[in-house]
């Protein structure tokens, strides 16, 4: 297994659900971590702390990725405790996860919903990404976090999942412009999870969770371990070889 000493990721979405198994992940795999969060600093800095018990250095940073008239101000705090937290000078992997749901079928999607999902889950990792270029290291590592429902369609998700589809064909296009200083850029796209994403539906709605069971080869919905360690693995150097992949971690869903 090659190193990860000294190497540093950026968790977006990293206080909770499935971002904080990543940052984790990761920790365990031996990278520090800087994580972002929306508006809870508790659970930010509970994360912080695991990461540390872990033997790792970690620090968490408020960030609204909805709003990217502030992507500037937060590269720059990014930049300070990249220096003097984590005595760095940039990161070797980038993980674009912060995102929301929204639920609602088609005729009733509102157009301020579809904005919302616009900004958070297309225009952040895009523009989000632009401004951390000069902070991603040559050779480093982007994994964007798309969703099994740009394969298959339940009713409900359609503003999200095209946004999702835009962001897998983000990668290519990152993958393809970015090859140049050999950064490497993939998809994950996880099945439905256990978490409180969308209302914690998943996992709080049993006839929704046996149904969703039901479909998968595995016989359960997933949960959020089964994630982290996939997109660990796709920022280190075990996966160097590996490059503009989009990878479903769904257990196997409508197979």
């Amino acid at each position: 297994m090659t190193t990860t000493a000294n190497k540093t990721a950026l968790v977006t979405g990293g206080s909770r659900g499935l971002g904080r198994d990543m940052a984790l992940q990761l920790a365990l795999k031996g990278f520090n971590v800087v994580l972002t969060y929306h508006s809870k600093s508790d659970e930010a800095e509970s994360v912080v702390k695991e990461i540390k018990s872990l033997g790792q250095n970690a620090a968490a940073l408020q960030l609204d990725v909805a709003k990217s008239e502030t992507f500037d101000s937060f590269k720059e705090q990014l930049t300070e405790v990249l220096k003097n937290n984590l005595g760095v000078n940039g990161i070797d992997a980038l993980v674009n996860n912060a995102g929301v749901g929204y639920h609602s079928d088609f005729k009733s999607t509102t157009e301020e919903g579809f904005d919302q999902m616009v900004d958070i889950h297309l225009k952040a990792p895009y523009f989000l990404t632009q401004k951390l270029l000069t902070v991603l290291k040559d050779g480093s590592s982007i994994v964007n976090i798309s969703s099994g429902l740009t394969r298959f369609s339940f009713p409900g998700y359609s503003a999200y999942a095209i946004m999702k589809g835009g962001v897998e064909t983000l990668s290519s296009y990152q993958a393809k412009e970015l090859g140049g200083r050999k950064i490497r850029v993939n998809t994950v796209a996880p099945g439905a999870i256990e978490t409180d994403f969308g209302g914690g539906a998943v996992r709080d709605n049993k006839e929704l969770n046996d149904n969703i069971a039901s479909l998968t080869v595995l016989g359960r919905v997933g949960l959020p371990d089964d994630i982290g360690g996939v997109v660990a693995f796709l920022c280190s150097d075990d996966s160097k070889w590996v490059n503009n992949q989009r990878i479903e971690v769904s257990g196997g869903i409508f197979v």
